[in-house]
């Protein structure tokens, strides 16, 4: 089921926050959402899974406008801030959400110990979450966001704030569940994990400036490095 956005606008007062973006995010794939931060990515992102109504402009899953409860049963949010309790252990939070998720009972023990595997955190079931370190909050996170089997699933900001190796294994997480047919839409402003998707929206002051593949995206700069076609919006916005 594609993504697309077409003519969307959102301001909050005076504020334009999202400026006329369209574009379309295909089944299977995982497509990046790339800006310095203040750029729209996270009210982008609310806009995209019903959360905020836009101002003007649709998005639609398929055929179906949001938003829509039917849709929103098949998404999986992870927030960029980790929405925990810090009182319950990681199993208690996952049987929690699990039955906001409406999660059979038969199932639900065998999908969280599924879920405390893929992120590696089963030898720490239960332990309290007020004792994790923010990497393990992020993974314990990840978890709740794809526990009902989300087709499409949201991140935002999923490794902000977490060190390069525990970076490089949630995003192997990431290729492994794009592998079983989940479109990943993935916010940063970390301009190398783009090379990690197979699509980039590129956001600058909430408006889209470039929307390709990222082989094509990267072709696109006299260096390689995605930066540049940033440093040329802001330039561009510069010249009188």
């Amino acid at each position: 089921m594609d993504i697309q956005l077409s003519h969307v606008k959102k301001s909050f007062g005076d504020t334009a926050v999202i400026k006329d973006v369209s574009f379309t995010v295909a089944a299977g794939e995982i497509c990046c959402l790339l800006g310095p931060s203040g750029s729209g990515k996270t009210t982008l992102i609310r806009l995209m899974i019903g959360a905020l109504p836009a101002d003007s402009g649709t998005i639609r899953y398929g055929d179906t406008e949001m938003p829509n409860m039917a849709i929103l049963k098949r998404l999986g949010f992870m927030p960029q801030n980790d929405a925990l309790y810090e009182d319950l252990s990681a199993q208690d939070n996952l049987a929690f959400f699990g039955g906001l998720y409406h999660l059979p009972k038969a199932t639900r023990h065998a999908r969280i110990a599924e879920v405390l595997d893929m992120v590696e955190l089963a030898g720490h079931k239960h332990k309290l979450v007020k004792n994790y370190s923010g990497g393990m909050k992020k993974r314990l996170s990840l978890a709740i966001s794809i526990l009902h089997k989300p087709d499409i699933l949201f991140l935002d900001e999923p490794t902000a704030g977490i060190d390069p190796v525990l970076r490089r294994k949630i995003w192997a997480q990431f290729q492994a569940l794009k592998a079983q047919g989940t479109t990943i839409i993935v916010s940063t402003h970390v301009m190398d994990e783009v090379i990690e998707c197979d699509k980039g929206a590129l956001l600058y002051n909430g408006t889209l400036i470039e929307y390709d593949s990222v082989d094509r995206l990267l072709k696109k700069t006299a260096s390689g490095r995605i930066e540049d076609l940033f440093f040329a919006a802001s330039e561009s916005e510069a010249r009188p």
